[in-house]
């Protein structure tokens, strides 16, 4: 049987274990703008944007006081946030150079631009918008054709001004 998941399919949300929850609450909160939908005590959150139940949960139950997963195992290697237009992309990433908030990198992927960081406990985030489709790479024959070249970050930034 050849299954396909529906179109209309979207990823719901991501539940991160946390060594800290008031330093991530200070990133994904604080940093990030995402509001607190419901607190489980001192021990877990969720957050959201636009008031859904939960974009995002936090809990330490199982990763109060631990470290970083290690990085050359198995496991999440980002967690993609995607923002509704280029303007907004702009204005979190002013947002994050003007905290001095450490980014580790910026791509154009020709369907989207992204801005990569980590998060306080060293989970990847990217922070992205998506071009409009009719502008995506496409080769001869139709097929998409993402690339990863160096984002023009003075551009983006002067788009908060457009």
């Amino acid at each position: 049987m050849n299954y396909q998941v529906p179109a209309q399919t979207t990823i719901g949300h991501i539940h991160l274990k946390v060594s800290d929850l008031d330093k991530a609450l200070s990133f994904y909160h604080e940093l990030l703008g995402f509001q607190i939908t419901q607190r489980y005590g001192a021990q877990a959150v969720f957050l959201s944007a636009g008031g859904y139940h939960h974009h995002i949960g936090l809990n330490t139950w199982q990763s109060k006081g631990g470290g970083p997963a290690p990085r050359n195992t198995a496991g999440l290697y980002h967690t993609a946030i995607l923002y509704p237009t280029r303007k907004d992309l702009a204005k979190i990433l002013q947002r994050l150079i003007d905290a001095r908030y450490p980014i580790s990198g910026a791509a154009d992927h020709g369907v989207s631009e992204a801005i990569y960081l980590d998060d306080p406990d060293g989970n990847g985030v990217e922070l992205y918008w998506d071009k409009p489709k009719s502008d995506w790479p496409l080769d001869a024959s139709g097929n998409l054709q993402m690339v990863t070249e160096a984002l023009d970050i003075a551009d983006l930034l002067a788009e908060i001004n457009r």
